[in-house]
């Protein structure tokens, strides 16, 4: 879930384009990246540890040898980047640490780390949470909201999780297809890189603007008409239409949410994304720089 209360407006894509630093500011700019990387000291994952932490993440076990092992550099990086807290008691372990990183720098294993750049904190809770806060009305009126989350992830601030919610994609027992509440917030992150989550990220060059919002936005339309269908008929059928819908309800609240929630479709259960959406499927293919159900494949 993306914190709507953190972002400035959104920017359209057609807007005119921001006033960017000039090209000597960039090249210092990206050595000093460099340089910083270079001398600053990473504690590798250990083979043991990172096995241990997350060989049952239904995405772990599509990965060939040398992806496992530049997704553990990957984690290793991030955790040297990012602080992660405890809240409400949580004592973080390494193992949690190596879970949430696992999960994240999926996203990025084809990317870089840097795509998580620009802020520093993960906030873990035990389970999920409930935050109060204050949202006035178009009639001006000041109500107190508490909404119970899995997870939230700020414009230039925390990601906060459930720890619950963090380990049940590894949970055989409690797993739900298609879940992944660090895939969904790491995917907010990641389309925060260009102003407030709207479902459009900045993209790679070669990708096409105009193709991606008009693959989405036919896409997200067509899965709301969906979703109000089989809501329709929750009475009747008891929410079995909800159910048969190839990704999660919560992907209709909005485009940025669809995005999220289509990214964790992406990685968990690929064949969904390529069966109900298959333009949308091959946008995230250019967009990751990844093929799961290709990885599925060559893996046998």
């Amino acid at each position: 879930m993306s914190n709507p209360l953190s972002q400035p407006p959104e920017r359209s894509a057609d807007d005119p384009p921001a006033r960017t630093a000039s090209w000597w500011e960039d090249i210092r700019t990206a050595w000093r990246r460099v340089r910083r990387q270079l001398t600053r000291p990473i504690a590798l994952i250990g083979e043991a540890a990172w096995r241990e932490a997350t060989r049952h993440y239904l995405f772990m076990q599509t990965l060939n040898a040398e992806e496992n092992r530049r997704l553990r550099l990957i984690a290793s990086d991030f955790l040297s980047r990012k602080k992660i807290l405890g809240a409400a008691g949580l004592e973080v372990t390494a193992t949690m640490c190596i879970q949430i990183a696992a999960q994240a720098c999926i996203l990025v294993l084809e990317l870089g780390v840097d795509y998580f750049d620009g802020w520093n904190d993960i906030i873990v809770y035990p389970a999920q949470f409930v935050p109060e806060r204050e949202v006035i009305d178009e009639a001006g009126v000041v109500h107190t909201t508490r909404e119970v989350l899995a997870g939230e992830a700020w414009l230039g601030g925390p990601v906060i999780l459930s720890y619950e919610d963090v380990v049940q994609p590894g949970n055989p027992h409690d797993a739900v297809a298609g879940h992944n509440v660090v895939i969904h917030e790491f995917a907010h992150k990641l389309d925060m890189r260009n102003g407030g989550a709207n479902g459009f990220p900045p993209l790679h060059k070669g990708m096409s603007t105009a193709a991606w919002k008009q693959v989405f936005m036919a896409a997200y339309l067509d899965f709301c008409r969906r979703t109000d269908a089989a809501d329709a008929l929750a009475r009747r059928d008891g929410g079995a239409a909800l159910d048969r819908l190839p990704i999660d309800p919560y992907a209709s609240e909005n485009p940025a949410e669809f995005f999220a929630v289509i990214s964790e479709a992406f990685f968990e259960i690929p064949e969904n994304v390529r069966d109900a959406y298959p333009q949308v499927y091959r946008q995230l293919v250019l967009f990751y720089r990844q093929d799961p159900l290709a990885r599925r494949a060559a893996r046998g």
